[in-house]
């Protein structure tokens, strides 16, 4: 390991028994989680009450989020941030991006120390094959498979533009996650991808990295974006990240990225490592069972489903009894919950950032809105689905509309209305798992973590987990239908 910097100790400049709150946030791959988690480390050693809202997603969402105030800080860089975050504005340089930055009340350090751009590259046995050396040599081989990140395929940085620089013919160009392509590239599934310079599966799948040599991928210094309220809030907090400035080479980031890639360590130890290896400073890192993890998953992923569901039940259920009154209203209500159901459900945590900000709130939103249509459509189905003649008979004796609903209605259509519900738990454990994504935790944690680490015990930790709590909750509805549902209207005729 490198020796530490021979700097002051560190120190914060607050007073201990002062309320301090800190909020880092970390996109989803491994070094920006490392780097979030050496922040989040070096504060909480300090005396702050720090959180960590790792691996929340890609720019957009970590960038709304800093300017919504639901983070403080995190990790960027500076090509990310003058050719797609404010790609608009037409920047140049660093202190021209800075002053950008500050007119929105955004803070960026000075550069970190190294740097992690963009680079085409495929294996060394294809570039010797096809004699590939730089990106432009990729014209002459129009069949070249292409895998990109999916966030890559639309960046203002990403395929586009580099398609455009290069007048690069391929049209098999698949969208799929960074980590992903790693395994693609191996299995020789795609041809060539965009890595990230510090990735430490460069070297372990012997990669050759493609010379830009029309330039067209920016500097992309590591820097730390945080609010400029945070100065005023907690200047301590602020004089501890400048630390960071100058502080970590490229080829320590890819020592750091290497621990947790191909040694099987976590990023909190890569991160205890960093701050050990630059600063002198030993920081415990908290090490929780697999039980202990799995408590912790149940207990978050267990809010999530329970709440959306049981608010989706309150709401639709009535809305499927309005459906049933009023045909034309509820041809209305059946095709709106039509379309919110169209729309892709990790769009539609997204598309809740700007409204409710990231965590718990628009992940119960989202599954909420995911949870109606089931049992809006089943309730509708099950009322209409009634004979006539029972209604009429429920006339004949008197009973009121509503008198008629609850004694006799409701009964009759109670299996229609449970299969709907038992329908939306299954669907709601599952689409859950999408909520680590904008910081809400659950069993999607584990999940993601493990495709990011190409880890495959990693991911059954969350997988089976929500197996089975999906079982769990058809079994529940099925112990409930017994009790609902009438006796009478639960028997099965024998048969002939």
């Amino acid at each position: 390991m490198v020796e530490p910097l021979a700097e002051q100790p560190i120190e914060a400049s607050r007073d201990p028994a002062a309320d301090a709150s800190v909020t880092v946030g970390s996109k989803k791959f491994t070094e920006s989680v490392i780097l979030g988690d050496a922040l989040t480390l070096l504060l909480a050693d300090a005396g702050f009450e720090v959180k960590h809202q790792s691996a929340l997603g890609g720019t957009r969402i970590l960038w709304g989020a800093l300017l919504a105030g639901e983070i403080d800080v995190y990790p960027e860089y500076s090509g990310t941030l003058l050719r797609e975050i404010l790609a608009d504005q037409r920047l140049y340089g660093l202190d021209a991006l800075r002053a950008e930055l500050a007119a929105r009340g955004v803070v960026m350090s000075a550069p970190l120390g190294f740097e992690n751009t963009y680079a085409v590259a495929v294996t060394a046995e294809t570039a010797q094959r096809l004699g590939l050396e730089t990106i432009s040599d990729l014209r002459g081989h129009p069949d070249i498979r292409f895998g990109f990140s999916n966030e890559f395929l639309d960046r203002g940085d990403g395929w586009p533009g580099l398609k455009r620089r290069y007048r690069l013919p391929q049209t098999r160009v698949q969208g799929l996650d960074h980590d992903l392509a790693y395994r693609g590239i191996a299995s020789s599934r795609i041809d060539a991808t965009v890595v990230y310079t510090t990735d430490a599966e460069i070297e372990r799948y012997r990669l050759k990295q493609l010379a830009d040599d029309l330039g067209y991928f920016d500097d992309y210094q590591a820097v730390l974006l945080y609010r400029n309220d945070l100065m005023q809030r907690e200047p301590g907090a602020v004089a501890l990240l400048q630390r960071f400035e100058g502080a970590i080479s490229e080829p320590v980031m890819a020592e750091l990225n290497g621990m947790v890639k191909l040694d099987g360590a976590s990023e909190q130890e890569a991160a205890a490592q960093l701050l050990a290896d630059r600063f002198g400073l030993e920081v415990e890192v908290e090490r929780k069972g697999l039980w202990q993890r799995l408590l912790e998953r149940t207990l978050q992923h267990l809010g999530l489903v329970s709440v959306s569901l049981t608010a989706a039940i309150l709401v639709a259920v009535p809305l499927g009894i309005v459906a049933a009154r009023r045909p034309r209203l509820g041809q209305l209500l059946l095709g709106l919950t039509g379309v919110l159901q169209t729309v892709p459900s990790l769009a539609l945590f997204v598309f809740l950032i700007p409204l409710l900000g990231i965590g718990w709130l628009p992940s119960v939103a989202a599954l909420f809105i995911y949870s109606l249509l089931p049992i809006v459509r089943n309730t509708h189905a099950g009322l209409v689905d009634i004979p006539r003649p029972i209604r009429e008979s429920a006339d004949v004796i008197g009973l009121t509309p509503n008198a008629r609903l609850r004694l006799v209605e409701l009964p009759l259509a109670a299996r229609s209305i449970l299969a709907g519900i038992k329908t939306s738990a299954v669907l709601n454990v599952g689409t859950a798992t999408l909520a680590a994504l904008i910081g809400a935790g659950g069993y999607g944690q584990p999940i993601l973590t493990g495709i990011r680490l190409d880890d495959t015990a990693l991911i059954m930790q969350g997988a089976v987990p929500a197996a089975l709590l999906a079982l769990a909750f058809q079994g529940l509805f099925e112990l409930g239908e017994r009790w609902v549902v009438p006796r009478g209207l639960r028997l099965r005729p024998a048969a002939a």
